[in-house]
C-alpha cells in the first residue's frame, strides 16, 4: 500500500508539473509524440517497414483496408515526425520507397513492446470488456 500511495503521489506531482508547464497539456510533449503513432494504421505500417522497405503499391496490399488516401496520409505524417523516409528513384514511372529512419527503429523497439503486452493480454482485456459490459446491463 506504501508503494502504491508513494506512485501516486509521484504521478500526481508529475501531472501538476506537465498541468503548469504546458497549460492543461495543449502542448504535451508525450500527448504530441503519441498523437500519430495511436493513430489507426500507423502501428500497422511501422511493423510492416519494422521487417524491411517497401513500395507504395506493397505496403496497400500487405494492408488492404486502407484507402491509398489514407496509406499516403499516414505515411506523410509518420514521414513528418521522422521515423519514415521516403526515397524516390529515377525510374519510369518514378519508384518510390519507404522505410523506417534511425528514430523509427527507435520508436518500434518501444511500441513492439506495447503491440506484443496487446496481443498476450488480448482475451483478459476482452474478458473484462464483457464482464464490464453484462454488470451495466444488469444494473
Amino acid at each position: 500500500m506504501g508503494t502504491t500511495t508513494a506512485t501516486t503521489s509521484t504521478l500526481r506531482a508529475k501531472l501538476e508539473g506537465a498541468k503548469a508547464k504546458y497549460g492543461a497539456f495543449v502542448n504535451c510533449p508525450v500527448r504530441d509524440v503519441i498523437d500519430v503513432i495511436s493513430g489507426r494504421w500507423s502501428s500497422l505500417l511501422m511493423t510492416a517497414l519494422a521487417e524491411q522497405p517497401y513500395r507504395f503499391g506493397e505496403l496497400r496490399r500487405l494492408v488492404p483496408d486502407i484507402s491509398q488516401r489514407m496509406l499516403t496520409q499516414t505515411l506523410q505524417e509518420l514521414q513528418r515526425d521522422g521515423y519514415v523516409h521516403r526515397e524516390v528513384f529515377p525510374t519510369k514511372p518514378p519508384g518510390v520507397e519507404y522505410s523506417l529512419t534511425d528514430l523509427g527503429h527507435s520508436m518500434f523497439e518501444a511500441l513492439h513492446v506495447l503491440l506484443q503486452w496487446a496481443e498476450d493480454n488480448h482475451d483478459a482485456v476482452t474478458a473484462a470488456r464483457d464482464g464490464f459490459d453484462s454488470e451495466r446491463k444488469s444494473a
